[in-house]
């Protein structure tokens, strides 16, 4: 049998997750979100492609469609310290290079800052921020206009092309969704520091516990386990309206399972946690 040479692994982030140090709560999910991480132990994988949001820290007053990273740092956030990403610069820069080739106009950017639309999937899914080689490639999910969902397919069939070339073994990250709509991106606001960021969201944590969607959630599972692009556009391109601020991250999603071949992404769990104000789900291609 042929070696596998990619695997795909979408899961929802929530800091929710990470203040909950008792682990009481999302048990479900946390079960689901090891059932992923021990296909990825088993994969092994050489390097990794990870898309990823921004809340806007990272891209405030200039915000790309999509960019690829060429350096990158991580912010300290809740009880992690900063960190490094190891970034291949041959790699990243290539890669940028065969979007551009695509008619992807994709920006790069270097010493960005990431927040944990990165970092969580990273210490989830590997261990630490730092245990793989690592391209970022963000995609604009936080401030409008946002890129339209045939534009994210585009994206990652042309980053699928280009790992056609790649004699590694790839790990795909999509990272975010599914339905939420955390207070502080409710906001049209891009100068929050931090302690109006914490105003925000402790005032608007309660109503945020009933913006969860569940029917939404399952109907764009159901369309990942599919791989039906007709699905997936229709309720990427609504997802604000019917499923909150944060659900528009299924970006990553569509663009991480078009750059694994365009495969079915299988559900691994589903588990709606109002505490973490969020629907969260992880999917792996077989």
């Amino acid at each position: 049998m042929a070696e596998r040479r990619r695997l795909v692994v979408c899961a929802s982030h929530s800091p929710g997750m990470e203040r909950d140090t008792e682990r009481v709560e999302g048990a479900e999910f946390r079960a689901g979100l090891g059932l992923a991480r021990d296909l990825v132990t088993e994969f092994d994988p050489e390097l990794v492609v990870l898309f990823g949001g921004d809340h806007r820290r990272a891209f405030r007053t200039v915000v790309p469609s999509f960019a690829v990273s060429l350096s990158a740092g991580i912010i300290a956030e809740g009880n992690h310290g900063p960190g490094v990403l190891d970034i291949p610069h041959g790699t990243a820069r290539n890669l940028a290079e065969h979007l551009l080739d695509a008619g992807i106009d994709v920006t790069v950017c270097r010493d960005v800052h990431l927040d944990h639309a990165f970092a969580q999937p990273l210490r989830d899914l590997l261990g630490s921020v730092d245990a793989r080689p690592v391209v970022p490639v963000a995609v604009n999910c936080a401030t409008a206009p946002l890129p339209r969902a045939h534009r994210v397919l585009a994206l990652g069939r042309a980053v699928a092309d280009f790992l056609d070339g790649v004699a590694a073994r790839v790990l795909v990250i999509g990272t975010g969704g599914l339905s939420h709509s955390p207070p502080s991106l409710e906001v049209d606001a891009y100068e929050l520091d931090d302690g109006e960021r914490a105003r925000l969201i402790a005032e608007g944590s309660e109503a945020a516990r009933s913006k969860i969607r569940p029917d939404w959630d399952q109907a764009f599972l159901s369309a990942m386990a599919s791989w039906d692009t007709d699905r997936l556009i229709e309720l990427t391109d609504s997802a604000h309206q019917s499923a909150g601020a944060g659900a528009n991250e299924v970006r990553t999603w569509l663009a991480a399972g078009a750059a694994g071949g365009g495969r079915s992404l299988h559900q691994l769990v589903y588990q709606p946690v109002p505490e973490w104000i969020t629907g969260m789900a992880a999917v792996a291609s077989a």
